[in-house]
């Protein structure tokens, strides 16, 4: 049976599934790069910050320190940031005289500083140990009256530096990746509505391959038209080749048909007088095979011709009503029987349908002793059977050979189960024939 064509929603090549994937991408390195640069920046600016910050309170607190004579170091007032005087803050700092006096905020309840990170009168940062782990340590050196070195220390606690950014991570990761999934659900139902008429088209194919429709309807985007209008005038270009065709086969066999009964009646004349009886024998045996050759090439030209259009569907058991009423006027002795229990249709062209039930039921009319049934079963599968005396293996073997007939007494011209075989091929379809054990055939078109 011939495939019916409907649309794939994310086939391995589809359009959708390569939009998706493009949109997929696009989305990702936006959002990533977004994110990559937006943290970049965010992390140099509060470092700027927190730098600026403790640039400014080191200078504070060189400017706020007294020293006497004798070194004793003195704050005139606490520095202008509050965090300095809370306990284990994270906030601190520390003044010393190298070898002598030192004096701290009242943040740091225990530890120190190391008063090292102060090592030059330029000011210096790093990250050093603090009284409560990591910190950002500020420095610079300054002297006493007596010359001796005062280091200045400021300390804060890197762990607010590193909430701070990873705050911000979090906030920007959860902010961008509400964006990439609105952006993906947006790119999403574009391609949908974007491929629609494609969906469309392709629905309309399916309909003119399974006959519900004659041509591709419906309105199209100005970029698909054009491919529309192109397919319709190919169908329908190729409808009248097709009828062409049939009728001009037709006309050939109805030509060939006139000089050949002429022969025969000539044959037939002659093959009465003793002198010419052998040769006129000869003739009607050739033009008897010129006859089923012309009906048997008549048959598979039709119907391969019906199976390259295969715009047409057959619905059954409709299509078949007209040949079983044919077939129990033809064969009155016998009973035609149709079992039916569903409707079913078929990709296949009505008139070669007909032309290729008819002859199954009128092979198995000649065969049955008293009955044929005809059964249509989804699938869809068509089965002939009758209660004839059956094949053998061998001449099932020979059944569909052109002019294959077991029975010289039995009219007939040995084209029928050829002719339905070949049909049958053109379609895409098997004909299997069986004799069971308790006689009879059966003939299968799957």
């Amino acid at each position: 049976m011939k495939r019916v064509l409907t649309p794939a929603r994310f086939a391995a090549h589809s359009l959708r599934l390569r939009f998706l994937l493009a949109i997929l991408l696009w989305v990702a390195l936006g959002i990533g790069g977004i994110w990559y640069s937006a943290t970049r920046v965010f992390t140099r600016h509060i470092e700027a910050q927190y730098h600026d910050e403790l640039y400014g309170h080191v200078r504070e607190l060189a400017g706020l320190v007294n020293i006497s004579k004798d070194s004793h170091l003195s704050l005139s007032r606490p520095l202008s940031d509050p965090r300095y005087l809370e306990p284990m803050s994270g906030y601190y700092w520390q003044v010393s005289v190298h070898r002598g006096d030192r004096i701290h905020s009242a943040s740091m309840v225990r530890g120190e500083i190391d008063e090292d990170i102060a090592h030059s009168p330029e000011i210096f940062h790093s990250i050093d140990n603090g009284p409560t782990g990591k910190t950002i340590a500020y420095g610079f050196t300054g002297f006493t009256p007596d010359g001796r070195v005062v280091h200045y220390v400021i300390a804060v606690d890197k762990r607010y530096l590193d909430q701070a950014i990873a705050s911000f991570t979090r906030e920007l990761t959860l902010w961008l990746t509400a964006l990439a999934t609105a952006l993906l659900i947006t790119g999403y139902a574009v391609v949908l509505f974007g491929l629609r008429p494609l969906n469309r088209l392709a629905t309309a194919i399916g309909q003119l391959r399974e006959g519900t429709s004659a041509r591709l309807e419906g309105a199209y985007p100005s970029e698909i038209a054009p491919l529309v209008e192109d397919l319709n005038a190919y169908i329908a270009g190729n409808e009248a080749v097709i009828e062409r065709a049939r009728v001009e086969a037709g006309n050939l066999a109805h030509g060939l048909r006139t000089p050949l009964a002429v022969i025969t009646d000539e044959a037939e004349r002659l093959a009465r007088q003793p002198e010419s009886a052998r040769a006129a024998r000869a003739l009607l045996d050739q033009a008897h095979e010129m006859v089923q050759q012309i009906d048997f090439r008549l048959a598979r030209t039709r119907s391969a011709a019906g199976a390259r259009a295969s715009l047409r569907v057959s619905h059954l058991p409709e299509a078949v009503l007209p040949i079983l009423s044919a077939m129990r006027k033809l064969h009155p002795d016998c009973a035609f029987e149709l079992s039916a229990p569903v409707p079913v249709r078929m990709a296949i062209d009505p008139v070669d349908l007909s032309e290729l039930v008819s002859n199954l039921l009128d092979n198995a009319g000649k065969w049955a002793r008293r009955r044929v049934v005809l059964t249509i079963a989804e699938g869809p599968r068509i089965r002939v059977e009758d209660d004839g005396p059956g094949m053998s293996e061998e001449q099932i073997a020979r059944a569909c050979e052109i002019g294959s007939r077991f029975d010289a007494d039995m009219p007939g011209s040995g084209l029928g189960l050829a002719i339905a075989r070949d049909i049958a091929e053109a379609y895409g379809l098997r004909l299997r024939l069986s004799s069971p054990p308790g006689g009879g055939l059966i003939a299968d078109l799957v």
